[in-house]
């Protein structure tokens, strides 16, 4: 992803927060969320979901590269921009739309959430930005558990973890295990970390923050807060 181009540059000086359109948006797809209601919608997609997202990307992408200059976004649908089409081959819910928007931003050449990144989800009354890696894939958990048991790097995730956990009250998420994984274990300080298979940092936001025009700046204070566990995550797993 090259540095923003002068529409993406236009797009971050316009951008003030998410406007009402993407309210509506996000209400009516989650109370109609059918065929009917979003055709007839369409143009509210754009303008709500579509265009506001891809200014959000545009705004939030340069910033972030004052935390980590490798950190890649691209202002578009299937960019940074979540698609709206919910995947229901495998599930239950058959429901066709997603009813959130979602933002991420990657490291890496190709866009992938198998590495470590930074988030940000909005829903018509919440709001949740964090960063880390949501699951980890096979070798990626192999790699994070001897990460945890090894003393060195072991250490300095227990330290990562503790110096978010100072800057505010984060959740620290995606522990799914009860039973330790067979074959690892660890000092007790640390102990808990095998039970993970992804690891993020997340906070939940008033919704009022997306409309505010300071609302990049409120993320980054948070991007900034919880970087040490993405950090560590780069530097000791992918």
């Amino acid at each position: 992803m090259a540095p923003a181009d002068s529409e993406s540059e236009a797009s971050v000086s316009a951008f003030e927060g998410f406007p009402p359109e993407t309210f509506q948006f996000l209400r009516g797809i989650a109370e109609h969320n059918d065929k009917t209601w979003f055709e007839a919608n369409r143009a509210l997609y754009q303008t709500g979901f579509v265009d506001a997202g891809a200014a959000a990307v545009a705004a939030l992408g340069p910033r972030l590269r004052e935390i980590s200059p490798a950190v890649q976004f691209a202002p578009k649908t299937n960019g940074s921009l979540s698609r709206i089409y919910r995947d229901v081959r495998f599930s239950k819910d058959k429901r066709p739309y997603k009813n959130h928007l979602d933002l991420w931003f990657w490291h890496g050449e190709k866009r992938s959430w198998d590495c470590p990144g930074f988030w940000f989800s909005l829903t018509a009354d919440r709001l949740y930005v964090g960063g880390g890696m949501y699951r980890f894939n096979k070798e990626e958990l192999d790699a994070y558990r001897q990460s945890v048991i090894h003393p060195r790097s072991g250490k300095a995730l227990v330290a990562a973890v503790e110096g978010v956990r100072e800057a505010g009250p984060y959740e620290i998420g995606e522990k799914t295990r009860k039973l330790m994984p067979r074959g690892f274990d660890s000092d007790p300080d640390r102990r808990e970390y095998l039970l993970y298979e992804g690891l993020t940092t997340m906070i939940e936001l008033p919704v009022e923050a997306a409309r505010s025009a300071d609302l990049v700046d409120i993320c980054m204070q948070h991007y900034r807060a919880t970087w040490p566990v993405t950090k560590w995550l780069l530097d000791e797993v992918v």
